[in-house]
């Protein structure tokens, strides 16, 4: 009976571990696909009309750095957890 508590326990603490981590990594991949979505629909944008490129690179950037954000905080309150 006790060594079946323990193993709970212990199995408990562990799947948290791994949900952590599995948390972050689908962070990260989220934020890299949103990244690459922008990218895309910037360059498209650009080619579209070239007298705006500039324009559409900085929301780009602006985009970019909220959505980066974004991932940074999903990956320390998963490691928090952990």
């Amino acid at each position: 009976m006790l060594l079946s508590m323990i193993l709970q326990a212990v199995a408990g603490a562990a799947l948290g571990r791994i949900g952590a981590a599995f948390g972050a990594a689908i962070a990260a991949i989220a934020a890299a696909f949103g990244i690459s979505k922008i990218g895309k629909a910037a360059l498209e944008a650009g080619a579209r009309q070239p007298e705006q490129a500039g324009h559409y690179r900085m929301t780009a950037i602006i985009v970019g750095a909220l959505v980066e954000g974004a991932c940074l905080f999903a990956i320390v309150v998963c490691l928090i957890a952990k």
